[in-house]
């Protein structure tokens, strides 16, 4: 069967439905059935019926999963901890909200990207229509009433003639972005290198770090909710939170005080990875046997800061765009303006 990446809505949807149908009292066999029968496009009923399959014969899941290749490492790795522990359930509607949720965030972020984004290309269509069409105009006006124009305008109308005659060599550049950028969607194995790349080289900066944080924690949340054990929960989020060196030596920092007899708390607090306020709250919830809790309610927290941190960020560029547009904007037009008005008022 040819390997397709499957998005993250159908996960989430198909763990979701997967949990009903198993908390329903229906074995794993007749659920994927049911799931294959109900799956509208020719793909999903061939993924599902190559799971059918396999679990017909008596593979577990996991082994399903795996033999399918389609599936993200860390749904199979957590629905593997599920089927030992016992609590295959539980993990499908973990996965299913975690899934849910950088579906959330994925939407967040292109929404808050879209509109500056959107502003940028228009302040700088206006821009360029300024120097590259008004000002050689208003150049002819100046010459023919044989006086020069201001040196600002000048030097911003040369500069619209450089932008002019190097035209087709941006056109090229432009192209060559556009390509690398479709490639980067279209194709998987490209996407993820600049995945890789970008993450190494932002992954703990401003918001990016706030998310890779954000995925820790909850990757840890679903880890401890399977039954997973602590150093293993630790190394399992590792993988889905990192991605950077800074980022990578706070969780092998974790992983040394945690081997060396360091609380949970206390390693994940002195790393970097969490707070001091998330960590105090974690230390309570182990002190009262309640660190899944703690930890879920570390993750929802940590998930309104990603989204609060957006938001600022986005108010921030938007109104920095307009001030720099209106600024270039300007000064452009007084460079102009205010030798005509100079002429105009000596007649």
């Amino acid at each position: 069967m040819r390997r397709k990446t499957l998005t993250n809505t159908y996960l989430s949807m198909l763990c979701a439905e997967l949990a009903m149908l198993l908390d329903a009292g229906l074995t794993l066999s007749d659920s994927v059935q049911i799931l294959q029968d109900d799956e509208p496009g020719k793909d999903g009923k061939a993924l599902m019926q190559a799971l059918f399959d396999s679990v017909s014969k008596g593979e577990t899941f996991t082994a399903a999963l795996r033999s399918c290749g389609n599936f993200p490492r860390y749904m199979v790795h957590m629905i593997e901890i599920g089927e030992r522990t016992g609590r295959l359930v539980e993990t499908l509607k973990a996965l299913s909200e975690y899934y849910d949720r950088q579906v959330r965030l994925a939407v967040t972020i292109k929404n808050s990207v879209l509109y500056p984004a959107i502003l940028l290309v228009l302040m700088v269509v206006v821009v360029l229509i300024l120097i590259v069409m008004v000002l050689p105009m208003f150049n002819e006006v100046f010459n023919r009433l044989g006086l020069p124009m201001s040196s600002p305008a000048v030097a911003l109308m040369n500069f619209g003639g450089w932008l002019g005659d190097a035209a087709a060599v941006i056109a090229v550049v432009v192209g060559v972005i556009v390509v690398v950028a479709l490639l980067s969607w279209a194709i998987p194995a490209v996407r993820n290198v600049f995945k890789k790349l970008f993450a190494s080289i932002f992954g703990n900066v401003g918001v990016f770090g706030k998310i890779s944080s954000s995925r820790f924690v909850y990757a840890m949340t679903l880890a401890m909710a399977s039954g997973l054990e602590t150093n293993d929960a630790i190394e399992l989020a590792a993988g889905i939170g990192g991605g950077s060196k800074a980022v990578d030596d706070k969780h092998k920092k974790c992983m040394k005080m945690l081997q060396s007899g360091s609380t949970l708390s206390d390693a994940l607090t002195k790393s970097g990875v969490l707070s001091l306020q998330d960590g105090k709250m974690l230390s309570i919830g182990s002190r009262s046997g309640k660190s899944d809790a703690a930890m879920a309610e570390i993750a929802r927290r940590s998930d309104l800061d990603v989204q609060d941190h957006i938001d600022r960020v986005v108010g921030r560029i938007e109104p920095t765009l307009v001030i720099i547009s209106s600024v270039v904007v300007g000064v452009i037009l007084i460079s102009v303006m205010l030798p005509l008005i100079g002429i105009m008022s000596s007649l």
